[in-house]
């Protein structure tokens, strides 16, 4: 003979709650993981470029190290 129990849709929850939680963590954390991998890193002379229009350098220096790295 089947016996409704009250227990049965709220121990449901607390059982398959915690697991879709920790699915939907992991695939949202790969998610960003691989966004950041797939940016265009800057080339040395555009970082140099950079600097040079921050102040960082002189324009000394920023002849200096174009020289070197070219």
């Amino acid at each position: 003979m089947y016996h409704n129990s009250c227990w049965g849709v709220p121990m449901m929850w607390f059982i398959w709650l915690p697991i879709f939680l920790i699915i939907i963590f992991a695939v949202t954390e790969m998610s960003k993981n691989n966004k950041g991998n797939n940016l265009p890193k800057d080339s040395p002379l555009d970082i140099l470029k950079k600097r040079y229009a921050k102040g960082e350098i002189t324009k000394e220096q920023f002849e200096e190290i174009k020289n070197t790295i070219s």
